[in-house]
């Protein structure tokens, strides 16, 4: 006797499970280039935002995006205008992507040194002072040796924001009183007295 309020529980139920599988096999849609009459224009498909880039596609190769020249050599230095703004971008985000590894200094011993992961190169040794910008450019884009690429996660205008950032660590390492302009070095003669 207990089967039969069961089964009625079940023949009432049917339905409601049928008709929710229905309604999302079913479900209104336009396909692409269908006519609307949902927007002004007529299109069911809307126009792509202006410096949308489609996933995969091909980028024509600048020393912008590519970090080299038309003849497939770096650039010798970033193209774009070096300001205190860029560098402290880049500060910012070789804080946040770089120093893990290559530490705050450019040293190389970042905290994932500390841990195990094999050490990068220090940025002040002869051989990395004297490369090119777009080479880091490019190592940042697509990876050297253990370090992974970083093409999805920064984008390229913070590339060359973080490269202006490793030179500036680089100068800071070798840098002479003869390196500071005349007025600031009065102004730091008159605060060291």
């Amino acid at each position: 006797m207990a089967r039969r309020p069961l089964l009625a529980l079940l023949a009432l139920c049917l339905p409601f499970g049928v008709a929710c599988r229905s309604d999302m096999q079913n479900q209104p849609k336009y396909l692409p280039l269908q006519p609307s009459g949902l927007f002004a224009n007529g299109d069911s498909s809307r126009p792509l935002i202006d410096g949308t880039v489609a996933r995969n596609s091909i980028i024509t190769p600048t020393p912008w995006s590519s970090g080299k020249d038309a003849g497939g050599d770096f650039v010798r230095e970033a193209p774009v205008p070096v300001t205190t703004d860029l560098v402290a971008r880049g500060h910012q985000r070789y804080d946040i992507y770089c120093s893990p590894c290559h530490d705050r200094t450019g040293a190389g011993g970042g905290m994932i040194v500390l841990r195990g992961y094999k050490r990068p190169p220090s940025f002040h040794v002869e051989r990395l002072r004297n490369e090119p910008d777009g080479y880091y450019f490019d190592v940042i884009t697509n990876g050297f040796g253990i370090m992974p690429n970083y093409a999805q996660q920064i984008p390229i205008a913070d590339r060359w924001a973080i490269t202006t950032y490793i030179r500036a660590l680089q100068l800071s390492q070798t840098a002479t009183l003869a390196d500071v302009p005349a007025a600031e070095r009065t102004k730091l003669d008159a605060e060291a007295h």
